[in-house]
């Protein structure tokens, strides 16, 4: 069923020492067998030692690279496909083998898990696959959809990096996580080039995931306000339809304004201000990534533009 080589498991963690044990429990129980490696990314809370009584391979970073550069340090040298599962999440033991199976499409270059919320009672969704809004945001599918109503389509614009399984030949194609990101939006990207040079994604609602909801970096620190403020507009801009990257920056430009007028101090606020700063001084560089991926693309712009808006 595999192409080539190994299927390789890649788990980033920054300081998670208490929440990598469960995590890779899931991954050493698993129907089908895999590789798995660890990106620590400079952990400082006792990863190490932890690591050392784990049948993993261990790749130490220099610093942190955050999930973006973790992912792609950790992918260097696969040779199969290559699974991604947040440091905060667990497989159930068949997932991986399930995502495998998507990849009998021979057009499928990325299988996206059902990912449940840990906790919540009743049973809520995390995600079903990565979609994007009119309004230009990169959100979950079905968040926090009580299990039972969520989308049973397998056809989903995009696969969350949260919990995934990656083709190798797509990899080879169209590269791997953009390093510069750094966090968040990340899959977005990928998942656009991915459907830029003609591979689809496919939801697989067998492979069952479970995540403890940003339990790794919170979405209420200026760390995350920066960067989804930032890889937002950088992602939309380098790939999204006109109309759809303006209606970002105008969205992300009231959200400013709000932000400021509330908490004109709050660190929230000076990171939101940072993060279209930082999109406007890439914007060159931005633009010409642009031209990059989709001058003379396998698929338009157009076309793939279809996905937007769409639930």
């Amino acid at each position: 069923m595999l192409s080539h080589g190994t299927v390789r498991a890649v788990v980033v963690s920054w300081n998670g020492a208490h929440l990598l044990p469960a995590c890779l429990d899931s991954l050493a129980a698993q129907t089908l067998p895999v590789e798995v490696v660890v990106v620590d990314n400079a952990s400082t809370d006792g990863t190490a030692d932890l690591l050392v009584a784990r049948d993993v391979r261990v790749v130490r970073a220099g610093r942190n690279l955050g999930f973006a550069g973790g992912a792609a340090l950790g992918m260097r040298g696969a040779t199969g496909h290559v699974v991604l599962l947040n440091n905060d999440a667990t497989f159930a033991p068949d997932a991986v083998e399930r995502l495998v199976h998507a990849f009998d499409e021979p057009s499928v270059g990325a299988a996206t898990a059902k990912i449940l919320l840990a906790g919540t009672d009743p049973v809520l969704v995390n995600s079903t696959g990565n979609i994007v809004t009119a309004d230009g945001r990169g959100t979950d599918r079905d968040f926090r959809r009580l299990l039972g109503t969520e989308s049973a389509d397998p056809d989903v614009f995009g696969f969350c990096g949260g919990a995934a399984l990656l083709r190798r030949e797509m990899l080879d194609a169209v590269g791997g996580f953009d390093p510069s990101l750094f966090l968040y939006y990340e899959d977005t990207d990928l998942s656009w080039r991915m459907r830029a040079a003609g591979w689809s994604v496919r939801y697989v609602p067998a492979a069952v995931a479970e995540h403890q909801h940003a339990a790794s970096s919170g979405t209420d620190s200026p760390v995350f306000r920066y960067y989804n403020t930032r890889n937002s507009l950088v992602v939309l801009t380098r790939h999204a339809p006109k109309s759809v990257a303006a209606r970002s920056l105008a969205r992300q430009g009231l959200g400013l304004l709000r932000a400021a007028l509330s908490a004109p101090t709050a660190p929230t606020t000076r990171a939101r201000a940072r993060g279209i700063g930082a999109h406007v001084l890439r914007l060159p560089r931005t633009l010409a990534e642009r031209r990059r991926v989709w001058d003379g693309s396998a698929v338009s712009r157009a076309d793939v533009a279809t996905y937007v808006g769409r639930a």
